[in-house]
């Protein structure tokens, strides 16, 4: 079962039940349905046409359970045909679904959970980490989001800088390696970046291009981290580099500085240096000043210690960290980098295995596992 293929065909089918009628509660409930049956049906018998297969099927369980609603609460069926099953249209309605979900209705940080969640196909852990909250909040957030847009017509879609938000969170899930999404996301802003004259649209397709072209870096033959001061240049990938910092200038041109554009200008600081080493960090610092003032974000504070700590010394560093709360996640690995870069190894050894019981993955474990067992064989050295 091609799991990518099913996973890419959810928003196209997700916008043919909406436009014929269904609310977006319903549509989901009934595509997921429609998901189950690929799943047990496809191996043996794949379709011709799997996008086709998916809308009739969906549709049909949402025809069924809006008749039942109808007998229990004595009103009309939402219609009474099906589509008739074959090839379907190729137009792309992902796009226009990520604006009906951010309804105007929905609160922006409710509708970017929706759509990830419906749309995106994140999980409500995934979504919960993205946005530093417990799963049950955001399990409950969701719940409310779609009790919410039950009740309301999708004639009214929501704002261009609630959709930025919901690509940017799509590709950093994808870019992490846990959902294959980075590209989508990239494509997607693509299409946005051509329908809509916006500087913000331009610094989030730069931002992403610049972050996938060191995706291939990223990652060891057996699966581990590299972390980007390790990671072999040669293998980043110079045409998109080019593009995004292409992209970037003009945005920034335009004087109308947004985060997305702040956090492009960062990545491309990094893209720019021949070597770690050679990195402008003096730069990256005011950036991230930019960064912080634009957003008042803990996590960008945090990232801003790193770059304090490579620009003016470890403990620099550890004193900008010392503000934050403690709590935040990478906390602990940003205190254990700094510890270490300090000359502190057994602070640092520790904070390492402290940081890995914490860690939200497998990969970000082993890496900081390793890097605490490096410390530790140092130290006994």
């Amino acid at each position: 079962m091609d799991q990518a293929l099913l996973r890419s065909l959810i928003p196209g089918v997700l916008a043919v039940l909406v436009r014929r009628g269904a609310d977006f509660a319903a549509a989901e409930d009934a595509v997921q349905e429609a998901l189950v049956g690929a799943v047990r049906v496809w191996p043996a018998d794949p379709p011709r046409d799997p996008k086709g297969w998916l809308i009739t099927v969906a549709w049909r369980r949402f025809l069924d359970t809006a008749r039942a609603d109808a007998a229990r609460r004595r009103r009309e069926d939402v219609v009474d045909t099906e589509p008739t099953p074959g090839p379907t249209s190729g137009v792309d309605d992902t796009l226009a679904l990520y604006f009906l979900c951010a309804h105007p209705s929905l609160t922006p940080s409710s509708a970017v959970a929706l759509t990830l969640r419906a749309v995106g196909g994140l999980t409500t852990r995934q979504i919960a980490q993205a946005y530093l909250v417990p799963e049950a909040t955001m399990a409950q957030r969701i719940s409310r989001a779609k009790r919410t847009v039950a009740t309301v017509r999708f004639d009214q879609p929501g704002d261009v800088t609630t959709v930025l938000r919901v690509l940017y969170l799509v590709f950093n899930e994808g870019y992490t390696g846990a959902v294959d999404l980075a590209a989508e996301a990239i494509r997607l802003t693509r299409q946005l970046a051509v329908a809509i004259d916006h500087p913000e649209v331009a610094g989030l397709l730069a931002l992403m291009l610049l972050h996938h072209a060191r995706r291939a870096s990223r990652t060891a033959p057996d699966g581990s981290l590299v972390p980007l001061a390790e990671q072999d240049r040669g293998r980043w990938d110079t045409t998109a580099i080019a593009e995004g910092v292409g992209v970037l200038q003009a945005a920034l041109a335009r004087d109308r500085l947004g985060e997305f554009q702040a956090q492009a200008a960062i990545a491309a600081l990094h893209a720019d240096a021949p070597t770690a080493e050679e990195t402008d960090w003096v730069q990256i610092v005011e950036w991230y000043d930019e960064l912080a003032r634009l957003t008042d974000s803990p996590v960008v504070r945090l990232n801003r210690a790193v770059a304090v700590g490579a620009a003016d010394g470890a403990r620099a560093g550890l004193a900008a960290l010392a503000a934050l709360d403690d709590s935040l996640p990478r906390y602990t690995a940003v205190a254990a980098y700094l510890h270490e870069r300090a000359g502190d190894l057994t602070t640092a050894a520790r904070l390492y295995a402290e940081a890995a019981r914490k860690a939200a993955n497998l990969a970000e474990r082993d890496h900081l596992t390793r890097q605490a067992a490096r410390l530790n064989d140092h130290r006994r050295r």
